[in-house]
């Protein structure tokens, strides 16, 4: 019985494993793109107050 039970635990262990390596990498994966990402979005905020800056001179 309990080399049974053994057995079994055995064999559901690396199915486990790979879901926690698998979800370990998605986080990191999302992590990486997010951060890569921020140069970006703070490029753009620049740009468009430089942009937003320049409109209202225009009108006046």
């Amino acid at each position: 019985m309990k080399t049974t039970a053994l057995l079994l635990v055995l064999l559901m262990l690396p199915g486990c494993a790979s879901m926690v390596v698998g979800t370990a990498i998605g986080v990191a994966t999302t992590v990486a793109v997010e951060t890569a990402k921020v140069p970006f979005k703070v490029a753009d905020a620049a740009i468009d107050v430089v942009t937003d800056d320049e409109d209202e001179d225009d009108k006046d």
